[in-house]
């Protein structure tokens, strides 16, 4: 495979056997990336009964942890929240969730002639309790692409 893997303690560790990106030439392809706090795992939003089962979670708290989540993998693989172009968000409850999670996207990106290209699907699960997932891609200028690749 080519491209330089990109791990980083700044982002909650991978649930599987992937690095958080992979940097390809100009490009940088994230892993999903979900709304777990880096340092604890523990998922930001949740509320779990006193078996441990999920009873309720925050979605805007998911949201706000994914962006933060990201930000830090960008930055630890030497990209900008700027240079993404396309990102497919997940969402497990797409007639709840999507208003909430819209209003948090267009915090964080505000004008939509400089925001990335975005598809947003509805699913059943994810592979841990969480309720969104980001999957992203970054292209890097030339010079900032050109080191360790």
């Amino acid at each position: 495979m080519t491209g330089r893997s990109i791990r980083t303690g700044t982002a909650p560790a991978p649930v599987g056997s992937y690095p958080h990106a992979r940097r390809v030439g100009e490009l940088l392809f994230l892993s999903g990336i979900g709304p777990r706090d880096p340092a604890t795992g523990a998922i930001r939003g949740n509320v779990t009964d006193a078996r441990g089962r999920l009873t309720s979670y925050d979605i805007d708290a998911q949201a706000r942890t994914v962006f933060a989540n990201v930000r830090a993998v960008l930055e630890a693989s030497g990209a900008r929240w700027e240079d993404l172009v396309d990102v497919t968000v997940y969402l497990t409850d797409m007639a709840h969730d999507f208003p909430a999670y819209n209003a948090v996207w267009a915090e964080h990106f505000p004008d939509p002639d400089t925001a990335p290209c975005r598809t947003t699907v509805g699913i059943d699960a994810l592979p841990t309790p969480i309720a969104i997932e980001l999957k992203c891609v970054a292209a890097l200028p030339p010079q900032r692409s050109r080191s360790d690749d």
